[in-house]
């Protein structure tokens, strides 16, 4: 049994074990009753039940709301996870009603004539898969990230086991109650499991999708698994990254790309604590501009980052999500420290609090070819300021990200 706590103030939120569950009855289930409720309703029938779900979540959302701030989520952060969530099910009911057909079968391409006479044709199609579709979830969006996983293969046609990160997963628990208080589901196409799931892969079968988001190291070890490997089980992921933006030689601190670069490297620092897949590690400038680069950053967060308590007036910045990710985060911080980097705004100390506070850091590296720089990721409002001298330095630097899921380049 593992206690979950409010981010901010230490209470505890949820108790949460997964001890005696069935998974292999949870699987089951989906892959015949799921799959035969599911399955036979066309793409536009799956598609404005979607809608049908996105609008009772809206129906609702203020308890979302509530909830999501035990979490360390302020209101805008709250924001982007239900809203956003919310916005993914109405995506996929347009799509589904306005670019599928009213049909179980979508057509892959025309006819492919495999003879020269003509007797001999193929054609690929798309229909839905027999088994079951687990759902891994992180810890950052419990809403969204569970919704944009449930809407696709709900459009496919293929049940669905959710399984939230348990340091937020009673956000998503509250988020599955509300569907399925709705009476929209159709009968074993939504499950929610929670807590640790052991043995789970040795229980998937030729059919089943594992969708998984969390770290790249999880990943790799996820993907080793035989189901995977020879048991012709899908396996997909999302995992961290260090992203990067660019400050372009031209943008001097005169010029709006300059306030435009400082202002978007905040945001992304504090957005939902820094806890995002997309948020900027790295901040790629010139070497001429590090320090106007640095100064404005810290100009910035003192006007208009506010940390503490979500429900309070005025806070613009929460918590990290847990205690265990605040250590988590400065552990990542102390690695960046040793390897050569400062801090130059923030404290890399914990706050003393009973919550999981951190402030916003910016490191400043003087040696921009540092490995750690372009390998560890503290998944927090943490970034690092590294120089280059050429635009041939700055492109090789952002490469040592080793593909990052998101860089931008700001320059006139």
């Amino acid at each position: 049994m593992q206690e979950v706590r409010d981010a901010s103030t230490g209470d505890v939120v949820a108790r949460v074990s997964s001890e005696g569950i069935d998974l292999a009855g949870a699987l089951e289930y989906a892959r015949t009753v799921g799959h035969d409720s599911l399955a036979p309703l066309t793409f536009h029938q799956r598609a404005i039940i979607l809608k049908k779900m996105a609008l009772a979540l809206t129906e609702r959302k203020d308890e979302l709301y509530e909830i999501s701030a035990r979490t360390g989520a302020t209101k805008a952060d709250s924001w982007v996870d239900i809203d956003g969530g919310i916005g993914v099910l109405f995506a996929y009911s347009s799509k589904g009603r306005r670019e599928m057909p009213q049909s179980t079968v979508l057509l892959d391409g025309p006819l492919e004539p495999l003879s020269k006479d003509g007797s001999f044709l193929g054609r690929h199609i798309f229909t839905s898969l027999p088994g079951a579709a687990l759902q891994i979830n992180a810890f950052n969006f419990a809403v969204w990230g569970s919704l944009e996983k449930l809407a696709p293969a709900f459009l496919a046609g293929v049940p669905s086991i959710i399984k939230p990160a348990t340091p937020t997963g009673y956000l998503a628990e509250h988020m599955v109650r509300i569907l399925d208080e709705s009476g929209l589901l159709p009968e074993g196409s939504v499950q929610l499991v929670s807590g640790s799931l052991p043995g789970v892969f040795d229980l998937l079968k030729l059919g089943d999708t594992v969708a998984f988001t969390g770290s790249a190291y999880t990943a790799d070890k996820l993907r080793r698994h035989e189901a995977f490997q020879s048991g012709g089980v899908r396996f997909t992921c999302e995992t961290d990254s260090i992203n990067a933006s660019v400050l372009g030689p031209d943008a001097t601190p005169d010029t709006p790309e300059f306030t435009a670069f400082v202002k978007q490297l905040v945001t992304e620092m504090t957005s939902k604590a820094g806890q995002k897949c997309t948020a900027i590690r790295r901040a790629i400038v010139p070497s001429a501009l590090a320090a106007d680069v640095a100064r404005a950053v810290a100009d910035r967060i003192a006007e208009r980052i506010v940390v503490g308590d979500p429900r309070d007036e005025g806070v613009t910045m929460g918590p990290l999500a847990s205690m265990e990710q605040r250590d988590e985060v400065l552990s990542q911080v102390g690695k960046l420290v040793d390897a050569g980097g400062r801090v130059v705004v923030g404290t890399d100390q914990p706050q003393p609090s009973q919550g999981a506070f951190v402030s916003p850091m910016l490191l400043r590296f003087d040696d921009a070819l540092t490995d750690a720089l372009h390998e560890i990721e503290a998944f927090g409002p943490v970034a690092s300021l590294l120089t280059y001298d050429s635009v041939d330095e700055a492109v090789d630097l952002v490469a040592r990200g080793g593909g990052s899921l998101v860089t931008s380049v700001v320059s006139h």
